[in-house]
């Protein structure tokens, strides 16, 4: 079991090297989360500033999962701005180290986002994932609604275009 704390921007600035190298492990064994691999370093630098500046605007909800005194995880809720969409989030860049992977640190931190999201009457989430990876069964086992697939959404870490899967959950 990991500590699942939610960090402030100015919290998690004591965490970017930690969460950097969480960003790296997921990138370079094959996690499409936005990135090719190799992940340069200032890619991943800027990535986590940018999503520390979010997150200090109060538009995204930022958690990390520790063990042992290390970050071993993370997970984020992106808040709909629009007046519209009060009421939804999307999930996004939920990973764990890899030598962590399947001691249920995955499922914590979706409990968690999922329960912040509820605190913030956020009641419908949604996410995309990409199609034929591990996160497809996970987030199913999860109880989350496929809505569909877009061919060739995304290139993968190797630079192939590969279609996603979109996901929702109504809280």
């Amino acid at each position: 079991m990991a500590d699942i704390i939610r960090l402030s921007a100015t919290e998690a600035q004591r965490y970017l090297e930690e969460l950097i190298v969480l960003l790296e492990d997921a990138v370079n064994n094959g996690a499409s989360i936005g990135f090719l691999r190799p992940l340069k370093l200032n890619a991943a630098r800027d990535y986590w500033r940018d999503t520390f500046n979010a997150v200090a605007k109060g538009g995204r909800i930022l958690l990390i999962a520790k063990q042992d005194n290390h970050v071993v995880g993370s997970v984020q809720l992106d808040l709909c701005g629009k007046e519209n969409g009060s009421h939804r989030a999307e999930v996004q860049k939920l990973f764990v180290l890899t030598r962590h992977r399947r001691q249920g640190l995955a499922k914590e931190l979706m409990d968690a986002i999922e329960h912040e999201a509820h605190e913030l009457k956020r009641w419908l989430l949604v996410l995309d994932t990409e199609a034929g990876s591990g996160a497809v069964p996970f987030y199913e086992s999860q109880h989350w609604l496929r809505v569909g697939s877009i061919p060739d959404f995304a290139l993968n870490v190797d630079g192939v275009p590969t279609p996603n899967v979109i996901y929702y959950k109504r809280k």
